[in-house]
């Protein structure tokens, strides 16, 4: 049963602890993986397929017949829906597209900002008990729409050695340019280090397990990365009117992700509190991924009954959740007091669902508290921004002096006189 919480009563620790506990001796097994991949390429690759994924496929890299193949038995009416949410996303994120800029200071002065698109990118896209064409989707369209010239795409096969059909259609629909069966903390690294079979890439994103965070995390620096994801996360603000099945199926939508899931109602009436947990417990009867959802809804899911919805609100932010839903009379009234948020869902219609799969904005959001100092993922995500400066001799002498006593206060000497030695007299002899 979900546990119900008076704020009146509540620590700190009650309301913000998310009950994360990671596996021992993940680091040091993440780091072994990376050494072996970055030793031994695509033949360490090969060895984890056949001891974690029960494959050892002919070939690591997806084949143009393999991706036709996919297409061919994906059911047309999925194809149509991957197909009307790309260019939902596509459209959404175009809107994000930055323009390089030039300005002129003064006489002789110009300085600017170009966008320069990352050059190949990795993209990570989970598999194990379920996949998910939908982040190959999220991932690539911004990518795309950056201007970034290559992007390889890492998931796990199958027992079969096949990936998920509609991965690959997902794939392909969205412009990957190659796909590897590969998975885990190992395709992390082959992604940084460069493989036989994978390329090195500047920038690695998507989401994953422990495993795979845990490499990212370890190789951030030799490779850039978009996050560290953890489990997903659904806050939910509701008022007295809300409906109590529609909150309790949303609460569950993000449950069945994983027994690490949050899913967090903050109300303020003690009658939707009760009626949202029994009602939690009739939809889990009927949920075919019950067991995965009871454990989250019983490990982080809970309850917490305030005064008002704007103390509501203020609990959200300090949370700080992946996925905000405010089911509430007036959700734009409220939308200026959020702070922290992946991403947040208006009304008592637009369930978390709707961004995941279909509305256009991204899915790949900071977790765990992280909503405080990041965003979701963007366009920005993708491209360089190369600041210049241009200075003629005229300009120059104008700051020469300024240069030099803000120089020489560092105890940079060489920088003062690498400005001042264009003055000297004997460069005009």
């Amino acid at each position: 049963m979900i546990k119900i919480i008076d704020i009146n009563n509540a620590s700190e620790k009650d309301i913000l602890t998310r009950d994360i506990k990671l596996e021992s001796g993940v680091e040091g097994t993440v780091a072994e993986i990376i050494e072996n991949v970055k030793t031994n390429g695509d033949r360490a690759l090969l060895d984890y397929c056949e001891r974690f994924d029960g494959a050892r496929p002919m070939s690591l890299v997806v084949t143009e017949e393999e991706m036709t193949e996919a297409i061919r038995t994906v059911e047309p009416a999925l194809l149509e829906v991957i197909t009307s949410a790309k260019l939902n996303i596509e459209n959404y994120h175009k809107k994000q597209v930055r323009e390089g800029y030039r300005t002129r200071e003064g006489v002789g002065m110009i300085l600017g900002q170009k966008i320069t698109p990352l050059k190949r990118v990795g993209v990570y896209v989970p598999g194990g008990t379920a996949s998910y064409p939908s982040t190959v989707l999220m991932d690539v369209v911004p990518a795309k729409i950056a201007g970034v010239e290559e992007i390889i795409m890492t998931t796990p096969c199958g027992k079969d050695g096949k990936i998920a059909p509609a991965i690959l259609a997902a794939a392909k629909i969205a412009g990957v340019d190659k796909v590897i069966k590969s998975g885990g903390a190992q395709a992390v690294a082959a992604l940084c280090y460069g493989t036989e079979s994978v390329p090195k890439v500047d920038k690695i994103v998507g989401p994953g397990n422990v495993y795979v965070a845990t490499a990212k995390r370890m190789l951030y620096g030799l490779v850039d990365i978009d996050m560290i994801a953890g489990p997903s996360e659904i806050l939910v603000v509701a008022d007295e009117n809300s409906n109590p099945r529609f909150v309790a199926a949303d609460m569950l939508s993000q449950a069945e992700h994983d027994k690490l899931a949050s899913a967090v109602l903050v109300t303020n009436s003690q009658t939707l509190a009760n009626e949202v947990a029994q009602e939690i417990e009739k939809q889990l009867a009927a949920l075919p991924r019950q067991e995965i959802a009871r454990a989250s809804i019983e490990t982080n899911g809970k309850i917490i009954i305030v005064k008002d919805i704007f103390e509501a609100v203020d609990i959200a932010n300090r949370i700080a959740p992946e996925h905000l839903e405010l089911c509430v009379e007036d959700p734009f009234g409220m939308l200026d007091r959020v702070q922290n948020a992946g991403s947040v869902f208006l009304g008592r219609n637009s369930p978390e669902a709707l961004g995941d799969y279909l509305a256009g904005p991204n899915h790949t959001l900071p977790t765990s508290g992280t909503a405080r100092f990041s965003s979701a993922l963007s366009v920005d995500d993708f491209i360089k921004k190369v600041q210049y400066i241009y200075y003629d001799a005229k300009a120059l002498e104008y700051v020469k002096d300024s240069i030099e006593i803000f120089a020489e206060a560092e105890g940079l000497h060489g920088h003062a006189r690498s400005v001042t030695i264009r003055f000297e007299e004997e460069n005009n002899e």
